[in-house]
């Protein structure tokens, strides 16, 4: 009867003080791995909630996109590595989207989400990496895009071997966009003024990586310095892989991967910092 008793009042989980920022905890997030899965259908459904054309504007951003870059550089004479304009376009905006999203939608972590974080517990990381996952699956939608110009100019596109890495040069730009945006979102707690900032810099980080223009029409004097973009390394190995055109080194690849690292452990490191008392803040 006492033991009984003593099962009865036992306790299924316990929630204790986490001991410093270099606990990641990465057992916690994966017991709450369903909590995630709710969190990407939740931003996936309702995005376009109450929209009349859907899941279409899946297509349409960045067809739109596509369409507007294409006439711009045809203008300009913008060369392409012999790439036909639209496909080197699309290639690049589908690249960049994932990432942009990634980054803009995961610096909103802290004071988008206050309002759950102050009723309930669960690891705080759950939200910025459910953000990453529903982007992926929007990612893997636009690719569908590209399968009909694929497929129309097959006489204009070499493939590499490196296709196998293209799922290398995703997780990069999941890395990066998390770091990033967490790390943005840690700041933002004291700083509001990086949220009206992060839209205006995502834009100006697009010029700055090689997304309308292909690497080579920088002159050689300044591409080591267009290299320091630790962006401009995936988007030409994607292009390189997809197309067999582009700027590709494996070195400039091992840059972008170490970069990446840096960056995820700094944003961890900074969000775990922040996360237990942000709402004091706030």
């Amino acid at each position: 009867m006492v033991q009984a008793e003593i099962n009865k009042n036992e306790w299924t989980q316990v929630i204790e003080p986490t001991e410093g920022i270099f606990n990641f905890n990465l057992r916690e997030l994966w017991r709450y791995r369903d909590l995630i899965l709710l969190f990407v259908r939740r931003d996936f459904i309702s995005v376009y909630k109450q929209t009349i054309l859907g899941p279409l504007w899946h297509f349409l951003q960045p067809l739109f996109a596509t369409a507007v870059y294409t006439i711009f550089i045809s203008i300009v004479k913008v060369p392409t590595d012999e790439i036909p304009r639209i496909l080197f376009i699309l290639t690049g905006v589908v690249l960049w989207n994932y990432f942009s999203s990634c980054l803009t939608k995961t610096s909103n972590t802290f004071i988008g989400n206050a309002h759950i974080f102050g009723k309930v517990y669960f690891p705080r990381l759950v939200i910025p990496i459910s953000v990453i996952v529903s982007n992926l699956m929007s990612f893997f939608i636009q690719c569908l895009l590209l399968i009909p110009f694929l497929i129309y100019y097959h006489n204009n596109i070499h493939p590499t071997i490196y296709l196998l890495a293209i799922p290398f040069v995703i997780l990069l730009l999941a890395m990066m966009g998390l770091g990033l945006g967490i790390l943005v979102s840690s700041l933002t707690i004291k700083y509001r003024d990086l949220s009206y900032l992060i839209a205006f810099g995502v834009q100006l980080m697009m010029y700055a990586t090689p997304v309308i223009y292909p690497l080579s029409l920088i002159p050689a004097r300044f591409k080591s310095i267009a290299m320091l973009n630790p962006l401009s390394p995936v988007v030409e190995m994607f292009r390189y892989a997809l197309l067999g055109r582009g700027t590709f080194s494996l070195e400039a690849i091992l840059y972008s991967s170490t970069f990446a690292i840096v960056l995820l452990v700094i944003g961890i490191l900074m969000f775990r910092r922040v996360e237990n008392s942000f709402m004091d803040t706030i």
